[in-house]
């Protein structure tokens, strides 16, 4: 059993006093229309919070989409219970250690994406005032990272075809095809016998089947998919259990996985062999490198998702992507994949890798101007007394 350890804090003395947060409204444009199974975005009405404390400042950005497709969280009710629930507790707080930002904030109940980007914030702070990045305080052990990329539902699949083609020729490393009931054997073959055989490719679902289309699934074990992604509804870990025991193909949990204590559950009960690891959802990159480690310990690969971040969030995804059990390309794609200009200096492909921040805190500066241009509303709540 391999056992990983890293800091239990950054090295600072004190924690961080906040004084003032600022919670950034942006509207960022994408280069195309994203489908999945459960809707379309066309641009990312994005959640930035920018912690200035005694010592320094810190970025964060929350994942939660316009509107509650892909969880119960959204971006508008991020926002209110970030002001009005977490800030007043992490303010009653003088000084306070990133490590026990969870802790403060665990009365609340959920809201892991709201709280996820104010813990990020928090560190990004408080791993600059030391000097320190990201990578290295969760224990990363490479400085780049391969890269994958997710594709989404098409019109037909001719423009399918072009869309892979573009980005094997880009270097992308794996390939991921959102599926749907009437989009996805099809496709599939077409593009397994299109391509050299040889191809990373991978399905992700978003939970749009039922236990009863297990038969139906069994039918991608042909195409010698890396895995299947969260084929089921997320509350139904016993269904992708049984799943598991139709399907040749590894079913790895996505929407499911909240934290370490359900991805521990699911393991055990077999209901996945691999698991996606996305910050916002499981609460932040502490509850993700603990996922991460239960995972490591486990022979349980993992991979780091995405959620169209910007180069703040993207910077934060690279760094977790690069601790050793993320053993399987990640949805960490390039800048130009989504945006045509992103908020912090572009996150650039090169052979297939992205490098990882090397810099203090998240190892990105933020575009002040191009924040401003894209801004839709800004409040700053501010530390009484």
């Amino acid at each position: 059993m391999t056992e990983l350890r890293r800091p239990t804090s950054p090295a600072t003395a004190s924690g961080l006093r906040v004084e003032a947060v600022e919670l950034r409204r942006i509207a960022i444009p994408l280069v195309a229309p994203f489908r999945t199974s459960f809707g379309v975005e066309r641009q990312r009405d994005v959640l930035l919070v920018h912690v200035l404390g005694n010592a320094g400042e810190g970025w964060g950005e929350c994942v939660a989409m316009e509107e509650p497709l892909y969880s119960s969280e959204y971006a508008d009710g991020a926002q209110r219970v970030i002001e009005e629930h977490l800030l007043p507790r992490l303010f009653a707080q003088d000084h306070l250690d990133v490590t026990d930002v969870a802790r403060v904030l665990a009365p609340i109940r959920g809201h892991r994406m709201a709280k996820a980007a104010v813990e990020m914030a928090w560190l990004d702070a408080q791993l600059r005032s030391a000097g320190q990045s990201l990578a290295a305080y969760l224990g990363a052990t490479r400085t780049s990272v391969e890269c994958g990329v997710s594709v989404g539902i098409m019109d037909s699949i001719p423009q399918l075809l072009d869309a892979v083609g573009t980005y094997l020729e880009q270097g992308y490393r794996r390939i991921k095809l959102k599926v749907e009931p009437g989009w996805d054997l099809e496709p599939v073959r077409t593009v397994r016998e299109h391509f050299p055989s040889g191809i990373l490719l991978q399905v992700d679902a978003n939970a749009a089947y039922t236990l009863a289309d297990a038969d139906h699934l069994a039918a991608l074990d042909q195409f010698d998919l890396l895995l299947i992604e969260q084929p089921l509804p997320q509350e139904e870990l016993l269904a992708h259990a049984k799943l598991a025991k139709v399907v040749r193909t590894p079913i790895c949990l996505d929407e499911s996985i909240v934290s370490a204590a359900v991805a521990t559950e699911a393991i055990e009960m077999g209901a996945c062999s691999v698991i996606n690891i996305k910050p916002g959802r499981v609460g932040g990159y502490l509850e993700a490198a603990q996922i991460h480690d239960l995972c490591l310990a486990r022979q349980v690969p993992v991979w780091c998702g995405g959620m169209l971040e910007t180069g703040v969030g993207r910077a934060a995804n690279v760094a977790l992507a690069a601790l050793p059990n993320f053993l399987l390309p990640g949805d960490t794609s390039a800048s130009d994949r989504y945006f045509r200009q992103d908020i912090t200096a572009p996150f650039i492909l090169e052979d297939g890798r992205l490098a990882v921040p090397s810099g203090p805190g998240i190892g990105v500066e933020v575009l002040r101007d191009v924040v401003d241009g894209l801004t839709t509303s800004r409040r700053v709540v501010r530390r009484v007394g």
